[in-house]
């Protein structure tokens, strides 16, 4: 197992969950709960993914992993996509910190049912289920990790721009 603290992140279409691991990587805990930016709100455009990259560089983190929202089928929709989109956003201000995607398959479901399972209210567990599905995802990566000795997820790759071509004066 590579030591190191890891970042969990749960990202939805109104809140972004975050965990973190402890420096060994045995164990996720909640962090905190990010609101999205709203594009109708310029001023706060980006504020959830400056508050990432804060927390990435604060903590000297290894990587971040960023749940992917697949279908039970395995397909990816536009939930997934939206999630790949945020990955890569992320990686650029991290990098170079790795950011890796790890299937979330039912995470937030789970995450309801533990929240409810633990006594804690509805209109509660709203606040705090995406960091739960945050730890759930985290947790997910480090017990994959541990039983395979490889990094776990799929890495996400930055793809450098192509260097623009000036035209020739004539």
């Amino acid at each position: 197992m590579r030591p190191g603290v890891r970042v969990g992140v749960d990202v939805g279409s109104v809140r972004v969950g975050v965990a973190r691991s402890d420096p060994h990587g045995i164990l996720a805990t909640p962090v905190t709960t990010l609101a999205r930016a709203n594009a109708a709100e310029p001023v706060a455009a980006d504020a959830d993914l400056a508050a990432l990259v804060a927390l990435v560089r604060s903590e000297e983190v290894l990587e971040v992993i960023v749940g992917l929202p697949r279908s039970l089928s395995g397909t990816e929709g536009s939930s997934a996509v939206a999630a790949r989109q945020y990955a890569a956003v992320l990686a650029r201000g991290v990098a170079p910190v790795a950011v890796r995607l790890i299937d979330e398959r039912l995470t937030t479901v789970d995450a309801h049912r533990a929240l409810r399972e633990s006594g804690v209210p509805g209109r509660r567990s709203r606040r705090v289920v995406d960091q739960v599905a945050a730890v759930l995802i985290l947790q997910a990566a480090l017990d994959e990790e541990r039983s395979s000795g490889r990094p776990p997820g799929e890495l996400v790759v930055q793809k450098r721009r192509k260097p623009r071509q000036g035209r020739e004066r004539r």
